[in-house]
């Protein structure tokens, strides 16, 4: 089937926007979904700097919120397929967590459902590896996790929002696409890095502004696998416009990489900005981690190294992801550039 007209959820996030900007650069029309049309501007500002008028006119933005009925029906009207990326992620791990769930589950179920009803049936839905390498008793050592592997929330010692809300989310989705005949596809990123197009980006690259302006005091001692937001984009589109797609997860994985590491490479860029080089030890991380609090986000992987394989994802690309250290160093220039973190003194 040829695909001319597709909707992207989330439209206002880091992914939202460079796969917008992906789509309309190969000559789609594309409809985006905000929670408020007061983005509006803001969204086009961004995609206007990077593309030509012609493709700016194959942009149409509607507003539509995840958690409530209206505006869906609207939103999907005369679509061929959509890419259900909008999230809600926080920096923080809410008391509530339900603030994060019900976004990810109710969510994913609507976009879903009014998919169904409009006779829509393909969809490439933005996972992660969140739902793919927890709850398997992996406490020390390295592990290598692939797309054949499921998170168990019920094994999960410690249990957070976004892993929880993201798995069962998948489990909905893969449920209603076997009962409802769409079409799926789940791209699964790590931690989204690489440059920001403006500087409403993601809470990811928060560690590497951290680390530049001196506000990291100490670090972590475990890593975790990192992919550029320009592969994750491509991947979407990838997996549109190859039909063998459907049906599968795929891993958008670069390298592993320690928070030491990062560290490291952007000392070497930037030797005269004031990076730790400090870690936090692992006793403390796993007290303060049983108060909940941000710890909680990265307690089931202090000890051990989950290494998650992308080379399926790569095969669907065509092509290698971008390494961990370009990615890295892409998202170190854009937040400068942009005026997201300033040299202290």
């Amino acid at each position: 089937m040829a695909y001319q007209h597709l909707l992207v959820t989330g439209i206002t996030g880091f992914v939202g926007k460079w796969l917008a900007l992906r789509l309309l650069e190969k000559g789609y029309r594309v409809r985006g979904t905000l929670r408020s049309l007061s983005r509006r501007l803001e969204v086009e500002g961004t995609l206007a700097q990077h593309l030509p008028g012609e493709a700016m006119a194959r942009l149409e933005l509607v507003e539509a919120d995840l958690l409530d009925d209206r505006g869906w029906s609207e939103a999907i009207d005369g679509i061929d397929a959509v890419f259900h990326v909008a999230a809600a992620i926080r920096a923080d791990e809410p008391k509530d967590a339900s603030l994060v769930i019900r976004p990810a589950l109710e969510g994913t179920q609507r976009v879903l459902r009014f998919t169904a009803d409009a006779g829509v049936s393909r969809v490439i839905l933005t996972s992660s590896i969140a739902t793919v390498g927890y709850g398997h008793g992996h406490v020390s050592g390295r592990r290598v996790y692939d797309e054949s592997h499921f998170t168990n929330l019920d094994a999960m010692r410690f249990t957070w929002a976004y892993c929880t809300g993201k798995t069962l989310a998948e489990r909905a989705a893969w449920e209603f696409v076997r009962a409802n005949g769409l079409r799926l596809t789940t791209i699964h990123p790590g931690a989204i890095i690489g440059p920001a197009l403006d500087t409403h980006a993601s809470i990811s690259l928060g560690l590497v502004s951290g680390l530049l302006a001196g506000a990291t005091p100490a670090l972590p001692s475990n890593g975790f696998s990192v992919i550029d937001v320009r592969d994750v984009a491509d991947l979407h589109v990838a997996a549109l416009e190859d039909a063998q797609s459907e049906g599968q997860r795929y891993l958008a994985t670069s390298d592993y990489v320690p928070f030491s590491g990062v560290a490291d490479i952007l000392r070497r860029a930037y030797p005269d900005w004031p990076i730790t080089t400090k870690t936090v030890p692992d006793w403390i991380i796993k007290l303060i981690a049983r108060f909940g609090g941000p710890a909680r986000q990265i307690i089931n992987d202090i000890g051990n190294e989950k290494v998650f394989d992308g080379s399926r994802g790569e095969a669907l690309l065509g092509r290698k992801f971008v390494t961990g250290e370009d990615a890295i160093l892409a998202t170190a220039e854009s937040v400068i550039r942009l005026g997201m973190v300033k040299k202290p003194g």
